[in-house]
């Protein structure tokens, strides 16, 4: 894998990106289901999981796109749309101010669905593959 002068734009590119469409849509999750659980968050790293595994079969496996393509969407792009750091910050918080059900959802929901929508998006890629 050998990466070119235009690695690095593009995973910051894809990083700027990613990061404005995660607070676009986070905000707007949070606008019509409301603040007291943590619904921005656990859509983005849903929906980016979803995409991650869909992505991951199209980019690679279909058309082989160059290094800087996937490091722009997958390493850019759904790096920062999604969002580990926050959902650890909205679980310790829901944690300090004890409610401890909405941590333990939180939790439960950010892994089981992330995983379980990476799975989805694989299948998804490898089904259109077979088309």
């Amino acid at each position: 894998m050998t990466m070119t002068v235009w690695a690095w734009p593009a995973l910051a590119l894809g990083g700027a990106l990613g990061a404005m469409a995660r607070f676009a849509l986070s905000h707007q999750l949070y606008l019509w289901l409301g603040r007291d659980f943590a619904w921005g968050t656990l859509g983005v790293n849903v929906l980016g999981s979803l995409v991650m595994g869909f992505l991951s079969v199209l980019l690679i496996d279909k058309w082989a796109l160059s290094i800087e393509w996937r490091l722009f969407l997958l390493v850019g792009f759904l790096g920062a749309f999604t969002t580990f750091s926050t959902f650890s910050f909205e679980t310790l918080q829901y944690l300090q101010v004890g409610e401890l059900a909405k941590a333990f959802w939180n939790m439960a929901l950010n892994v089981l669905l992330t995983v379980a929508a990476v799975w989805v998006g694989l299948v998804a890629g490898r089904a259109l593959l077979s088309l």
